[in-house]
């Protein structure tokens, strides 16, 4: 099946870790944790790394626990000031204008702030689509079923698709619906496009580490500006 369409992450896979923004979504969700359940600083952590494990994200772990209104969490959360974080990239610009697919953005987090993130990178008008948590029926990438709306409402099939994204076990349910899967995985690897991690390989998911089932991930990159050479092989193979 033809490849269509190129999916991205958001966070953490559209610009460097190191520009601090993800660390400061982390410590609001921290004083979120705090002052809803009435936790010291370092209770939050520990329960928001049990949330990490047993539900994907924080914000599952509130809903299915303690019934949290999701979008007064969200609003907080995100209630950010991006760019103060971000500047528009050239470098990424470009790489996406020579990407003659369609594309598109998946995040865990709110469509309003992936807009406003692209916005800072100066990249909105290169995507089709931004889909959130709110557009899949505030389910996180960990189940199946966000995916699976996703491509329903990008007109997608699996296999049509690929799919970028800095957190390796937000990919094993992609691949199970067909996604090919690329890892950005940034922490100073040496791996090349088109080598997956072996079984000992560990990966980052949330924070935390986990061995990286080798299926799930089809291809390994170490920044998202080398998707585009992952993106040449596989059509050289449909060729």
């Amino acid at each position: 099946m033809a490849l269509k369409i190129v999916i991205f992450d958001l966070d953490n896979t559209l610009y460097p870790r190191e520009s601090g923004l993800m660390q400061e979504i982390g410590r609001r969700i921290q004083v979120w944790l705090c002052d809803y359940l009435k936790l010291t600083w370092e209770e939050a952590t520990v329960q928001r790394r049990v949330y990490l494990h047993r539900y994907g994200t924080t914000l599952g772990g509130l809903m299915a626990e303690h019934n949290v209104e999701a979008r007064d969490y969200l609003t907080f959360v995100h209630d950010i000031p991006v760019g103060e974080y971000l500047e528009p990239s050239s470098a990424l610009s470009a790489m996406l204008d020579t990407i003659f697919l369609r594309r598109a953005i998946y995040t865990n987090a709110t469509s309003a702030y992936g807009r406003r993130v692209l916005h800072a990178l100066g990249v909105a008008d290169r995507f089709e689509r931004v889909i959130g948590i709110e557009e899949v029926g505030m389910r996180n990438k960990f189940q199946r079923e966000a995916y699976e709306q996703a491509l329903a409402l990008l007109d997608a099939r699996g296999p049509e698709c690929i799919m970028v994204e800095d957190s390796v076990g937000n990919l094993q349910p992609a691949k199970e619906l067909g996604l090919t899967t690329v890892w950005v995985r940034e922490d100073g690897s040496t791996a090349r496009p088109d080598v997956a991690p072996g079984a000992h390989g560990e990966g980052a998911i949330c924070g935390e580490h986990e061995k990286v089932p080798e299926k799930h991930v089809d291809f390994v990159v170490e920044n998202v500006l080398e998707v585009r050479e992952v993106l040449d092989r596989l059509l050289r193979r449909q060729a």
